[in-house]
């Protein structure tokens, strides 16, 4: 644990000691979903812990619905979903298909570091939207996510913990997380 950020220490701890079994036996049942979604990511130029961000989405289920209208393993809201490619609508919703909404989630991603080149500030904006990471920057003057966190949304500071950690159990203890703020 001497690789991670220490704001992100005991938060990380905490969530290791709630999820591990959990996330443990997430990874063995995703194995072939993960496999999708290296490929694709590889592919888009985007880090492949970034399949992460499913897990912690929707617990990588295609099923998944948030209360707020969100859907599938990447929880694509109706209109993100639409703009990346996803069809939507009656007795058709691509957000709930792996492959097509990996496609689009690889999309996305690749939209919102060209605007922040940073790989924790997409995972924010993943989650609260640009705006809210656009204004947490300007209030900070800052664009690094420990100096803006506390201007972002409880929930979407804890998102960004939360993808920290999810990567460190499915990577392993011995794993560096640093997140460059250039493309791998």
């Amino acid at each position: 644990m001497e690789h991670l950020n220490p704001q992100a220490l005991s938060f990380v701890q905490d969530y290791m000691e709630r999820h591990a079994d959990d996330l443990k036996e997430l990874q063995a049942w995703g194995k072939p979903y993960f496999d999708m979604m290296d490929d694709i990511l590889t592919q888009n130029n985007i880090p492949k812990q970034l399949k992460y961000l499913a897990v912690i989405e929707s617990n990588l289920k295609s099923s998944a619905v948030s209360w707020v209208g969100a859907v599938g393993p990447w929880q694509f809201m109706p209109g993100t979903a639409t703009t990346m490619g996803l069809r939507v609508g009656r007795g058709v919703d691509e957000r709930r298909d792996y492959l097509k909404s990996t496609k689009a989630a690889s999309k996305y991603l690749n939209y919102l570091y060209d605007i922040y080149e940073d790989w924790l500030l997409v995972v924010a904006a993943y989650n609260c939207g640009p705006g809210r990471v656009n204004s947490a920057i300007a209030k900070a003057g800052s664009s690094d996510f420990w100096k803006l966190q506390y201007h972002l949304p409880a929930e979407s500071r804890n998102h960004v913990k939360k993808f920290i950690a999810t990567h460190y159990i499915m990577e392993g203890e011995g794993v560096l997380l640093r997140y460059p703020s250039s493309r791998l």
